[in-house]
């Protein structure tokens, strides 16, 4: 197989028929598809027992996205090995496209798609990742209309979501694969900034098209995911981010609170969401039990920090020239719209 495709599914029953019959009907056909089950409780595990052609790694428990991508890797035949979210559906063309691109530029070590809303196929979940200065990421252009933009077929990005994203084997033997301790969450951030320090390129193949239900696992602002994301953005941005920018972590941290404090007491963008959300103070709590978590994992990352850094290509201007092009500024991360950002 050129391709292994690993679904990773939590309580997914409602989403997978959607996904595995989208797969089903790529017109590429040298792929494999893995499904991991975190210990569903919801019969899917005996719905893909039923799918005819499936790897099926039935898990007892949930260990999350990252671990339970890489219990589908050791069944992984494929060259290119690609992430897909059970709450997703492909195009046909979809895979065919992706892999052309992959194959067209060996220096790839990963290529996005265009992820686009379920529900809004113009509406644009991601295409690629953009990073604030904090180490906080969210999916490029989100929001925007597709139809709007001016894209060429393929352009660089800094890197791709694991909703949808092709990982080249080549790459995943040097640099390995997800780290399970992010259970869920910025593990692609992770992932992705390991892969370019090691001097690895990624694209976006802009007609390899996905649509993905976006939060629907865990909703915009589950206390559980607000945890997640704050203790493992602390987590990708120890590891990763060039030594000259850690001892600015604080001062972009208190800045980006700031920034959430405004937009809530203004009600815009997101911060309309989290007023209606009606779990206000567990979020906050859970935005400081992420905080305080990510304090005292400190000597675990920055053991993994020197075994990243044992393994770039790049340096630190290169890095930080790299994270600049694609920065995402704190409003833009929290959905308010004051101004439109130049397509780069």
């Amino acid at each position: 197989m050129r391709v292994s495709v690993i679904i990773v599914n939590w309580n997914g029953l409602g989403h997978l028929p959607d996904c595995l019959d989208s797969l089903e009907g790529q017109s590429f056909r040298d792929f494999e598809t893995i499904v991991v089950d975190n210990g569903s409780s919801d019969g899917s595990l005996e719905y893909l027992r039923r799918r005819p052609g499936l790897k099926l790694v039935p898990l007892p428990e949930n260990r999350g996205f990252a671990a339970g991508n890489n219990a589908g890797l050791p069944l992984a035949q494929g060259e290119y090995l690609v992430t897909l979210n059970n709450d997703t559906k492909a195009e046909e063309g979809w895979l065919g496209e992706l892999v052309a691109v992959a194959d067209a530029h060996p220096e790839a070590g990963m290529v996005a798609s265009r992820i686009c809303a379920y529900d809004d196929p113009d509406r644009i979940d991601s295409l690629g990742i953009a990073i604030c200065r904090d180490g906080m990421s969210r999916g490029d252009f989100r929001g925007r209309r597709f139809s709007e933009l001016r894209l060429d077929p393929v352009r660089e990005i800094l890197f791709p979501s694991a909703c949808v994203g092709l990982y080249r084997r080549a790459m995943l033997d040097q640099i390995g694969f997800f780290d399970p301790d992010f259970f869920a969450y910025c593990e692609d951030t992770d992932l992705g900034l390991r892969g370019r320090l090691a001097g690895w390129g990624a694209l976006l193949a802009r007609d390899a098209v996905v649509y993905h239900k976006y939060s629907m696992t865990s909703g915009a602002f589950s206390p559980f995911k607000l945890y997640l994301v704050e203790r493992n953005h602390f987590y990708a941005a120890l590891k990763n981010l060039p030594l000259p920018l850690l001892p600015l972590l604080p001062f972009f941290t208190l800045l980006r609170y700031l920034t959430q404090v405004e937009v809530v007491l203004s009600g815009k963008g997101s911060g309309g969401e989290f007023l209606e959300s009606g779990t206000r103070s567990a979020c906050v709590w859970a935005l400081l039990r992420g905080m305080r978590d990510a304090v005292l994992a400190l000597p675990t990352l920055l053991k993994k920090r020197a075994a990243v850094m044992r393994k770039r290509r790049i340096g630190n201007l290169e890095m930080m020239q790299l994270l600049k092009r694609y920065r995402l500024s704190f409003r833009e991360l929290l959905d308010v719209k004051t101004t439109v950002k130049g397509e780069r």
